[in-house]
């Protein structure tokens, strides 16, 4: 009996079988991108009372306001500003920032070395451990909050504690996302770091180990950059 006709029906199955999960794989992507979205959407800032300390990311100005502006109201004993431009100085800061002229020339640490997110978590984790402090106020945009607490709970030990206070960025109109190409790529493009970061730290041990952040590193690997500008420190 001829296997002629089977061979086609078998080739044809496979290929709904291949589509079929295609499908599949892209109907739970959408669906993680809208809870993404939605958890972006729906972020609040919680009481500061008890923190030790107060972390900004850069990327926005108005990141680094509304944490100094944080520190003035007296959450927190120091702020670190993780991933500053080799560029800015503290009198930058202090130009843009006049009315709390005191609180960054005593109260605020500027980091350098942080080339990416698993740069920040590195360089948050030193400087956590360097004061003593277990609970810090992460603050950055809302939309990368997300990805921004899968680094540094990866980075962190148990019971150093992360408190995240999002940042909205002026005209960035999250709740009608869908109407704006500028935001639906924007989120989109957190939505799929987020879920490398998320993917990553399940296989990596140690952030300073990141063979990842070595690929993706525009100079050093994060590692040697913050070894060597640390010890110059002391």
């Amino acid at each position: 009996m001829s296997n002629d006709g089977a061979r086609p029906r078998r080739g044809i199955r496979l290929l709904r079988a291949v589509l079929g999960l295609a499908i599949l794989g892209l109907v739970v992507l959408a669906g993680g991108f809208l809870a993404f979205v939605a958890v972006v959407e729906q972020a609040e800032r919680p009481s500061l009372d008890g923190v030790d300390g107060i972390v900004a990311m850069t990327g926005g100005s108005q990141r680094v306001g509304d944490a100094i502006d944080l520190l003035a109201a007296g959450h927190g004993r120091r702020l670190l500003i993780s991933g500053v431009n080799e560029r800015t100085t503290r009198d930058e800061i202090v130009r843009l920032n006049p009315a709390q002229e005191h609180w960054i020339t005593c109260c605020v640490d500027l980091d350098y070395r942080a080339r990416n997110t698993i740069g920040n978590a590195i360089e948050t984790r030193r400087w956590m451990r360097r004061h003593h402090f277990d609970t810090v106020a992460v603050v950055t945009s809302s939309y990368h909050m997300p990805r921004t607490l899968v680094e540094l709970r990866h980075a962190l030990r148990d019971g150093e504690t992360l408190i995240p206070y999002p940042v909205v960025s002026d005209g960035l109109d999250l709740g009608r996302w869908w109407a704006d190409p500028a935001v639906t790529r924007l989120l989109g493009a957190e939505y799929l770091k987020f879920l490398v970061a998320w993917a990553r730290t399940r296989f990596e041990s140690d952030p300073e180990q990141s063979h990842f952040a070595v690929l993706i590193g525009r100079r050093q690997p994060v590692k040697v950059v913050a070894e060597r500008l640390l010890r110059e420190m002391h």
